[in-house]
């Protein structure tokens, strides 16, 4: 279903540009790399580029669930690369990061469920790169604890697990990916004592009340660093937005998650999971603008 409610103005969104952007552009593509930047169609894509910085998204391009909000594509995924924890953290060196997101695809149809080779690029980035701090956006690994323990043990500063959305539409718009799930891998990772992080999609049809408590349950189980954005549909294909939430709504839901215990709320119409990524590893108690 096509989206035909027309953007307001605080959604448009800035194309990649300058010479740091194509730099960038130049070493994703000789290093055989895919980024969510691209699959994702992020709308920050521009501001992250002209700063010289990315968000590499390992395992392929190709992911063996369905979501409904994402654009990256579905299928059949060809084998994992040996080669890609090397080009990882050869373009971490080249393009000098101080701080690297890493995410991927789920990875359903390997054994390990792709936690090894998670783990092989979090040690060949690290090697490469003993300065550069690192978060890492992880899949639930269908919540089996053994797989998440060994992401765990790489010790990337920030373990990212993104809720997406309310309990209530969670079924609708994820896949596979379970509520309670989520928020017990989020559980583990603050219990080793990494900074633990998520994220959700507002103009979903969520409430205000189901919001609110999608806070307490993230801080009920450790979580201490939030962010909260504007879902915006990608293709004609993916689930259509409900509404399009304002930015003074979402500087409240900033200063509601402060007042309620978060270390680190980053909350705004274009703010994604990776937004401003450097800023969560010391959880900041501020917002976030």
């Amino acid at each position: 279903m096509i989206n035909n409610r027309k953007k307001p103005e605080w959604l448009k969104i800035q194309l990649p540009m300058g010479q740091l952007s194509v730099e960038v552009m130049n070493t994703i593509r000789d290093n055989h790399l895919n980024t969510i930047c691209t699959s994702g169609r992020c709308p920050n894509q521009g501001e992250c580029w002209g700063c010289g910085t990315a968000t590499f998204m390992i395992g392929g391009n190709v992911c063996t669930r369905a979501c409904r909000f994402c654009n990256v594509a579905t299928g059949r995924p060809a084998p994992l690369d040996p080669e890609e924890p090397e080009h990882v953290a050869q373009s971490v060196k080249a393009l000098k990061l101080k701080h690297v997101v890493i995410t991927s695809v789920d990875r359903d149809d390997v054994e390990d469920l792709g936690a090894g080779h998670w783990v092989r690029v979090i040690e060949a980035v690290k090697r490469e790169n003993p300065e550069t701090t690192m978060e890492v956006l992880i899949p639930d690994f269908q919540g089996k604890e053994e797989l998440v323990a060994r992401v765990i043990a790489a010790k990337p500063e920030v373990i990212s697990h993104n809720l997406e959305t309310v309990r209530r539409l969670s079924d609708s718009v994820r896949s596979r990916a379970k509520y309670d799930v989520s928020l017990r891998v989020l559980a583990q990772v603050t219990e080793s004592g990494i900074v633990a992080k998520s994220g959700i999609m507002l103009g979903l049809g969520e409430s205000r009340e189901e919001i609110l408590e999608t806070m307490d349950d993230l801080l009920g189980v450790g979580c201490r660093v939030m962010t909260i954005g504007q879902y915006l549909q990608p293709t004609a294909k993916n689930i259509p937005v409900v509404e399009y939430v304002h930015p003074d709504t979402f500087r409240e839901y900033g200063r509601i998650g402060l007042e309620k215990g978060f270390d680190a709320v980053e909350s705004g119409p274009l703010v994604r999971s990776s937004y401003h990524a450097e800023r969560h590893v010391l959880s900041p108690r501020k917002p976030l603008e």
